[in-house]
């Protein structure tokens, strides 16, 4: 398929690697920052344009990978009639699109991408909508070619997944950080969890999350929750999660 990407960001440039990597034609990289139209463009092999440039009209496909708020600002002049036109947002309705094009959908990337050092062997999960059963078709056989796993979702089941994402990603890692710098603080090396981390998620591929609870919580250990409290005393941050998470896991 010919493609045109607007957007020049992490999700753009991983999916605009995914594209070229299957033989797709990426024709033109649009975004409000030139210079990085032009950088992306660069290793995209394809023509470039900011916002103000004419975007070129014989796609087959419209990837719109940019910001909730910058996708809440496109207006007529990116009005494509019949072109298939895609948005790649978890939380925001297809129909944010419709008076731009009289095809359209998502391609949603259920994953953290980052441009630098991402692993494109990785099948990362798309989850794909259109207002057409014609479209969705298309959208799926389209993203079959850039990964292996790939789910029809409408806008209530991946705004539910959304949530789900940020719970197990987003709020996951705010607990890393806060890890982090109370290791920092207290002398310890956060690196010694890393083994931890990284079977704790290993796990779950062959195990539900409830199978995998321990700690002290779990156990209803309360000697050991007084002395960690104890000693988060200086941290009323960490202190207040901490004793949130274990009301919550003794709970169930």
């Amino acid at each position: 398929m010919k493609v045109v990407i607007v957007g020049a960001g992490n999700v753009a440039s991983v999916l605009g690697r995914l594209i070229k990597k299957s033989k797709h034609e990426i024709l033109q990289v649009i975004s409000r920052d030139a210079a990085s139209a032009s950088v992306l463009s660069t290793e995209l092999n394809c023509a470039f344009a900011d916002n103000r440039g004419v975007i070129d009209k014989t796609a087959d496909l419209y990837l719109i990978a940019v910001t909730d708020t910058a996708m809440s600002e496109l207006d007529e002049t990116y009005y494509l009639g019949d072109k298939l036109v895609v948005h790649t947002a978890g939380s925001i309705s297809k129909n944010v699109l419709k008076n731009i094009t009289n095809r359209y959908g998502v391609l949603y990337p259920l994953q953290s991408l980052r441009k630098q050092n991402m692993d494109l062997h990785q099948d990362i999960p798309l989850l794909v909508d259109a207002n057409t059963e014609e479209a969705i078709t298309i959208l799926q056989n389209f993203a079959l070619t850039i990964s292996g796993n790939v789910s029809i979702a409408n806008d209530e089941l991946r705004l539910k997944l959304h949530v789900a994402a940020v719970l197990v990603s987003n709020f996951t890692n705010h607990l890393y950080t806060l890890a982090f710098e109370y290791c920092n603080k207290e002398g310890a090396d956060f690196k010694l969890l890393l083994p931890l981390i990284e079977e704790t998620a290993l796990r779950l591929r062959n195990h539900v999350p409830n199978e995998m609870r321990t700690g002290p919580a779990i156990r209803k250990d309360i000697k050991t929750l007084e002395k960690h409290l104890r000693l988060l005393a200086a941290y009323p941050k960490i202190h207040h999660i901490y004793l949130k998470i274990t009301d919550s896991i003794m709970d169930q």
